[in-house]
């Protein structure tokens, strides 16, 4: 069995060296790494000391997006207590003060590394059910780099946790094939990873994944929110459907509804497998784009929590959003949700991006240069604004 696990190892070495090798020719940090260049996927990193970042960082920590339960038609009851997670980051920011933001910033000379970590939640169900494993990966890259990028972060480097109760190598191949081509798009390295073989663990075909990112930024230009004031713009930016959150209530709401995931979504014309798998959105290249022409004051990943939690958490004390109902095309999954499983209004805007992915506060002025350059792949929409009364409102 040594034997075999091992030369299974070895193959996937392989595999991922073939696939990812494009990325470490380009003239990357990464590439300058003596970490760049590993003869095994598996090989470990020297460790950062924890004291040492416990002493000098400013840490994030954010709830698990997704887990089972049973029960009614509401996040909660699907096995995803929001509140809990909130209360359980309240207490972790007694012990570690700083965290609570969408990425943690370390400091280093004149600027700041930005690091983020994050999973796919219990969309991998989805992927096992549909057999569609080359896309995972590209969930996994966005969830960490779209949460760093919200600080004006460029994404240097990504590393990956793969784990598995027998590891089939084809199967790991696609999903790390998925994980390149998400570093691809955000142009960040896959430095490397962990590919770990938990016999007994996990069910017969299914596995886990995590990742990691960090990402870079000079300390006077982070993007923290600060300068935001009443009559700001709010620039939502086009999600591809449900992206990674949400999960447990969509397959909540699929067993409620007689479909199956090869069956017509409502509305549109492709599976609901489809719609429901389609990845990710990485917004780095356009965020980090409409940054540097000036004007951006607060960036938003909308995740778990939806418009409802994510927004206010760039916002000074004293200010909300409202948010403009109609202002944008609501993705016909959504609507299908909402409709098969009896969802109220606010559950679905704290559980679902609802076709906003990321969030841009903007200046008046930087709104009429974003929505007039806004066309093709890089739509925008003007969904909102800043008001001097905490929350998020609707009218």
């Amino acid at each position: 069995m040594v034997k075999t696990v091992a030369a299974a190892n070895a193959e996937l070495s392989r595999c991922v060296a073939a696939s990812s090798r494009p990325i470490f020719d380009k003239p990357t940090v990464a590439a300058q790494s003596p970490f760049a260049v590993r003869p095994n996927r598996l090989q470990r990193f020297p460790p950062l000391s924890l004291s040492l970042l416990e002493r000098n960082s400013c840490r994030l920590r954010s709830m698990s997006k997704d887990s089972d339960g049973s029960g009614g038609l509401t996040y909660k009851d699907a096995g995803v207590d929001i509140d809990a997670g909130t209360e359980l980051v309240r207490r972790i920011a007694k012990m570690a003060p700083g965290i609570g933001g969408f990425g943690g910033l370390y400091p280093l000379g004149d600027s700041y590394l930005v690091a983020g970590t994050d999973g796919v939640g219990t969309k991998l169900k989805l992927a096992f059910e549909t057999g569609i494993h080359e896309t995972i990966g590209i969930d996994l890259v966005a969830m960490s780099v779209n949460d760093i990028v919200t600080s004006g972060a460029k994404p240097l480097f990504f590393l990956d946790y793969f784990a598995t109760s027998h590891l089939d190598v084809d199967l790991a191949e696609k999903v790390i094939k998925g994980i390149v081509d998400g570093c691809q798009q955000s142009d960040c390295a896959l430095l490397g990873g962990e590919t770990a073989e938990m016999p007994d663990f996990y069910a017969k075909g299914e596995y886990d994944l995590s990742g990691f990112a960090v990402g870079i930024v000079k300390k006077d230009s982070v993007i923290d929110g600060k300068n935001i004031v009443a009559g700001d713009v709010l620039i939502g930016l086009p999600s591809s459907g449900v992206h990674s959150n949400g999960f447990s209530l969509v397959r909540r709401v699929l067993a409620r509804s007689g479909l199956s995931l090869k069956d017509q979504l409502p509305g549109a014309s492709v599976t609901l497998g489809e719609a429901l798998m389609a990845p990710t959105v990485i917004y780095v290249k356009q965020v980090l784009d409409l940054i540097g022409k000036g004007g951006v004051k607060g960036v938003a990943h909308i995740t778990g929590g939806g418009f409802t939690d994510n927004i206010p958490r760039v916002f000074p004390k004293g200010l909300g959003a409202v948010i403009y109902n109609d202002s944008w095309n609501v993705p016909a999954v959504f609507k299908w949700i909402q409709q098969a499983g009896n969802i109220e209004d606010s559950e679905m805007r704290r559980t679902f991006n609802m076709g906003i992915g990321m969030v841009l506060v903007v200046s008046r002025e930087a709104s009429q240069r974003i929505l007039e350059d806004a066309n093709g792949a890089c739509t925008a929409y003007r969904i909102g604004e800043v008001v001097n009364r905490e929350g998020v409102t609707y009218r």
